[in-house]
Parts: structure tokens; sequence; C-alpha cells
């Protein structure tokens, strides 16, 4: 077995929590909408082995504290407005905690050795100065990023009674002209990986719903066909070669799967080159058409139910979003703005919204509606071209490019607009983000 799945398998299996003081309250409602940010301070971790030379105990600390302010639920707190150190061997220091307003704070201890390392970390309410949670992980150092993103889930989960996203994957196509490819990183974009290396253009990514297949498009073989390939979104490896899915003649674009991951929706022409959408039943290759319309139809987005899809078409003239009731047939446009240009839909996992991109004022911004067209919200404006919305697992959050600094990077924000954070740097630019619906597949 690789070193990376037994180290995944421990973190997985063997971490040993600490005693809790505080099992199942929830300290933080995270759908009020008058709750604020909790204060929260993590000081260094402390270092007891003799082979942290890389500073591992003051990165993982910091990754956490990024995740929790990100997050918009917490706001983390400068340990060094203390003057001093907060943590004294195994002894906090509760006075300079309260001085700093923290109301929580997060301690760890570091031991690394030549081969392996051990991480300690507990979660303690400072008000009341009592342990809420604490875990102990075995792994590698080099692993340290993974382990941060599993503590603040458990932070999050610890406070909100909800699970967090901080170890979930974004896969997306990175262009390095004139291919383009797709990548994998973490959600906050360290760790990318190229995934293909075809030598061509390889579009539209989108996850299964266990997170273990993408499904996208390729030039690879000449034709745009649409494959899927198993990846280990743990260590952002492909798992064999891509399977061949569907080589309709013309386009086979735009993959969405199921719900239920035994089907896919997608763009194909085969009505004298006008697109429409269709379900492809994976198990038996049948089709479904799902639009018969003179208009171009393309880009679907499955609802959460599996009841509904959501797609563009420019039947009404310039390209809008619809929906349709796969039982009834019902088809109702839900875009309503300013914009006669609206494309990308992407559906919420909670069902209750979804984002698209306009154009206004000729430029492209990030839209929310909701699932019946009835509340429409713009949540970018004025920062550049904002495209290919991408929502997170539990719908708080959506990744998105934006060419605000020239060149296509992508971003993640909380799902008000709030919050947006730069993730990819480098060459090429980065597009169509998919956010994976499941942790770490291991």
């Amino acid at each position: 077995m690789a070193m990376y799945k037994f180290f995944a398998l421990l973190i997985l299996f063997m971490c040993a929590a600490f005693p809790q003081a505080a099992q199942g309250k929830v300290y933080i409602d995270i759908f009020s909408p008058s709750s604020r940010s909790l204060p929260i301070v993590i000081p260094p971790f402390r270092s007891s082995g003799d082979f942290d030379r890389e500073g591992i105990a003051s990165k993982i600390g910091q990754v956490i504290a990024d995740d929790v302010d990100f997050s918009g639920v917490f706001k983390a707190v400068d340990p060094k407005a203390a003057g001093g150190a907060l943590v004294d061997g195994d002894t906090i220091k509760w006075d300079m905690v309260s001085m700093l307003g923290a109301e929580a704070i997060i301690v760890g201890v570091v031991n690394i050795s030549s081969s392996s390392a051990v991480f300690e970390i507990k979660l303690y309410d400072a008000v009341q100065k009592k342990q809420l949670t604490g875990k102990r992980y075995e792994g590698h150092v080099e692993d340290y990023r993974e382990i941060a993103h599993r503590f603040a889930n458990e932070v999050f989960k610890t406070m909100t009674g909800a699970r967090g996203v901080f170890d979930t994957k974004l896969a997306y196509v990175k262009s390095d002209l004139p291919n383009k490819e797709l990548y994998i990183c973490d959600y906050d974009g360290a760790r990318d990986r190229m995934l293909t290396n075809y030598h061509s253009l390889t579009l539209g990514p989108d996850w299964s719903h266990d997170g273990r297949q993408i499904a996208f498009t390729s030039y690879k073989d000449g034709n745009p066909n649409l494959y899927v390939l198993g990846v280990d979104s743990y260590s952002g490896t492909a798992k064999g070669s891509a399977k061949l899915v569907s080589k309709k003649k013309g386009v086979n674009i735009t993959p969405s799967w199921s719900p239920d991951d035994t089907k896919i929706a997608l763009t194909l022409n085969l009505n004298n080159g006008n697109s429409e959408i269709y379900i492809h039943t994976l198990a038996t290759g049948a089709l479904e058409r799902v639009t018969n319309d003179w208009a171009t139809d393309v880009s679907p987005s499955w609802s959460p139910d599996g009841k509904m899809i959501t797609w563009v078409s420019d039947r009404s003239g310039g390209p809008q979003i619809y929906t349709v009731d796969l039982s009834s047939g019902r088809i109702k446009r839900i875009s309503f703005n300013e914009s006669s240009y609206n494309t990308s839909p992407a559906w919420s996992p909670r069902g209750d919204r979804i984002a698209y991109v306009g154009q206004v004022g000729g430029r492209y911004n990030i839209f929310i509606t909701s699932a019946d067209g009835q509340y429409q919200q713009q949540i970018t404006n004025g920062q550049g071209n904002n495209e290919d919305p991408a929502w997170s697992p539990d719908g708080r959050f959506l990744a998105f490019s934006s060419s605000r600094t020239g060149q296509k990077e992508l971003y993640i924000m909380r799902a008000d607009g709030n919050g947006a954070k730069r993730i990819t740097f480098g060459k090429g630019t980065k597009t169509e983000p998919a956010w994976c619906s499941s942790p770490s597949n291991q």
C-alpha cells in the first residue's frame, strides 16, 4: 500500500479523541441572520521534538486559523497582540486570552521524529476555561495541511453542529497554451497537482457525488467526447485511464452527475446540429432527451433531489436560465435581472438556490436566484469578469474564476458574496472550478 494511503488510514481510523466537555452543545447558529463571528485565537503550536526544521508547528496553526477565519463563523485573533506567549508548556494563560477578547482557543503540540510525526490538538472554551474537543493524529510531517484541515472541520462541527468543508478538493481547468488540462487542489488552492496530461483541450469537469470520479470533455481523440476518470482525491491522482462515455458526432459537453451517480446530464447536438440537453444512463448507455426546441440548450445542472434540471437556453432571445421538472416536463424561466445574457447555472446542494453568471455593463458577474426565480441577487460587482460558479458541498460557499487581477484565477467566497479569497497563483489561466461533494475519499 502506498505511504500516502497508509497515512490517510491513520488519520481516518487511528486518531484518538481526547475527552470532550461540551458534547452536543451548539455554540453558534450558522443559520441565524444575526449570528456574530466568534473570536478565536490560535497561538503557534509547541514543538516537542528535535526535527521540526521547517517550522511545521507554526505552519499548521496558521492553516487552521485561515480555515476558521474564512468560514465567517469565527474571527481569528492575532496572538501577537497579547504581547507575550499565551501558552507556557501545558498551561494556558487565561487572563491574557481574555484580554484579547478571544472566546475560544486552539492549542497544539507537534512531536516530529526522523520518520513520523504526532500532532495533538485541543479546542477550549476560553470563557468557561474548559476543553471542548481534541484529536491526536499520527502520520507524516508533509501532510500537516491535511491534518490542519481535518481539525478545522472538528472545530466547526463542535461549535456549530454542522460539517465543515476544509478537507474537500477542487478540480479545475488550467490553460498552458495551446493546451488545457485538469488539475486538482485543496479547497484553499494548496497542493495543486495535474490530473490529465493529454496535450489537448480538456474542459468542463464535474465530480461524482461520492467524490471518486470526474466527468469531463476532452478533444484528445479529435472529437469533443465525454469521459469519466477515477480519482483518488486524497493524493490528487488518477485511478487508471479515462473511460469513454459518449462520442456522439458533434459535441458531448457540459456534464452534470445525477445525485445518485447513475446518470449524467450533458449537451449533445444530434438534431441537425442543434444543441439539446440529454440524460445518459451510465449502466446501459441509454439516452433520454430532456429539451426539444429550435433554440440552443446547454449547461445542465441537477437539483439535489434529482427531480429537476436547470440549464441555459436562448429560446427567449438571449441566453437565460431555465428549470425543467423531469416528471411533468414543465419548463420555467428563472433568471430575471437587467442582463440579457445569463449562463453557467449551478444548483445549490441545499436545493433552494441557483448560482449563475450574468453580463451587466459589459462584464460578467455572479448572481444568486431562488430555485423558483422569485429572488435575485448580484453577489460580485466591478472586479473584472467573474464566472464559473461552483457550490461547496454544504452550500455555504462558492468557488469561481475571476479576471480581477488581469489573469483568470480561482477564488472562493461566502455565498453572500463576502470574504472573497484568491486561491490560485502562477502561470496559466485557471477556470471552471468543480467542488468535490465528498471529503478525501479514502
